[in-house]
């Protein structure tokens, strides 16, 4: 939904039900900087003492209830967010709701956002339930720019009946990587390339199910500057004191792929990879896992790589594990969330990590659920927005 979000797994569980009708103990030094919720504003501005320094922002509120995916432009001061009922465009420095799409939702329609793209370009899904059918159809639509606040074209994927899972997350090129699902057979999974402003594609790449379905819990980010895909995943589910997590390169030109296996640290092992982000200034990606509140940073040419322990925990913390990331190629830096930061008493954080695996700096009082998307940022203002406080809820942040 980054990055172009898409929602997580979990969370879209939420959605299909409304379409279709989902404590560590061991001590850590203290961080860096840390920074609370003071200056917060639950009604869209921000004040000046959160926007001088770190820490949280405006909430923004949606016009018309729960949030299903949204972004920013990395390259304006615009955002874009879904609901049920309609695509709401947003001010990213104030949290104003500057437009909402369609004035009147069509019956059996509701609308997910899977992210902006190079351009201002944002791509919206469109699920419309046919009468008599519990089965939403899926049809994708374009806002070009999304500073317009309505549709200016359509997206006709190659493959028909697909539930996108991820596209990017990409601003900087015109061809996005989308990893998708065959939703009536059998959710086969699909790698290819777009030209969304275009509606051109390149060649599918049909993936193994073994390895690449929903249950291995993959988590993909596209590397713009060596043309592929980088996925992470858990081979065996997740499964507790199981294999270790794999990370796998798809060239996407040829498919050919590259894999090797990732830490699968802690007394539990890793478990799922909750999320993960990429940067690909410097080929180096960093993933959260389930079971050892852990961070991983790997480089993609080498296999090398590096972790770090959140604070406050130990590698038994499996109710302390990160959950989605967000990189920020211009400082070098990951945004990890961390939905239960030490005992609690502090809400959730933001844990900001340089490419090497240092904490650079811990921002509370957020309010994360278990699955909600990456965050989104904009690099050159060291800001970007969340999910929560509540469902129908953006929180601004600045880092």
């Amino acid at each position: 939904m980054a990055p172009g979000v898409r929602l997580n797994r979990l969370y879209a569980c939420a959605v299909a039900a409304i379409l279709v009708g989902c404590n560590g103990s061991a001590s850590a030094p203290p961080p860096l900087i840390q920074a609370g919720a003071a200056g917060a504003s639950a009604h869209g501005i921000a004040s000046p003492l959160a926007r001088r320094g770190v820490g949280l922002g405006a909430v923004l509120t949606s016009k018309h209830g729960q949030i299903y995916g949204f972004d920013v432009n990395r390259n304006g001061n615009d955002g874009l967010l879904a609901t049920v009922s309609d695509v709401e465009t947003f001010d990213q420095d104030t949290g104003t709701i500057l437009k909402t799409y369609p004035a009147k939702t069509p019956a059996g329609t509701s609308y997910a956002a899977d992210g902006i793209l190079n351009g201002d370009l944002g791509l919206i899904t469109r699920f419309v339930v046919p009468k008599g059918s519990l089965y939403a159809k899926r049809h994708f639509n374009v806002m070009k720019p999304v500073t317009k606040g309505k549709f200016t074209g359509k997206w006709t994927p190659p493959i028909k009946d697909i539930e996108v899972e991820t596209a990017g997350p990409n601003q900087v090129t015109d061809t996005t990587a989308f990893f998708a699902i065959e939703l009536k057979n059998q959710d086969v999974p699909d790698l290819f390339t777009s030209n969304v402003a275009n509606n051109t594609f390149g060649k599918v790449f049909h993936l193994s199910p073994s390895t690449f379905s929903l249950g291995n819990g993959p988590q993909f980010a596209q590397d713009t500057s060596t043309n592929q895909e980088v996925v992470a995943l858990s081979p065996d589910g997740g499964a507790v004191g199981g294999s270790a997590p794999v990370n796998v390169v798809i060239n996407l030109k040829t498919g050919k792929q590259t894999q090797w296996n990732g830490f699968n640290n802690g007394y539990f092992h890793a478990g799922y990879v909750n999320g993960m982000a990429l940067d690909s200034t410097t080929g180096t990606f960093a993933t959260t896992t389930e079971l050892n509140a852990q961070v991983e940073f790997y480089n993609i040419a080498t296999h090398d790589g590096t972790f770090a322990q959140f604070p406050c925990t130990g590698s038994t913390s499996q109710g302390n594990s990160g959950a989605g990331i967000a990189n920020d190629p211009v400082n070098g830096l990951f945004l990890v969330t961390d939905p239960f930061y030490c005992d609690g008493s502090q809400g959730s954080a933001l844990l900001v990590y340089d490419e090497q695996g240092n904490l650079v700096e811990t921002i509370t009082g957020f309010k994360f659920a278990i699955a909600e998307p990456a965050p989104v940022i904009v690099p050159s203002k060291r800001m970007g927005w969340a999910f929560g406080p509540q469902f129908s809820q953006l929180q601004q942040f600045f880092y």
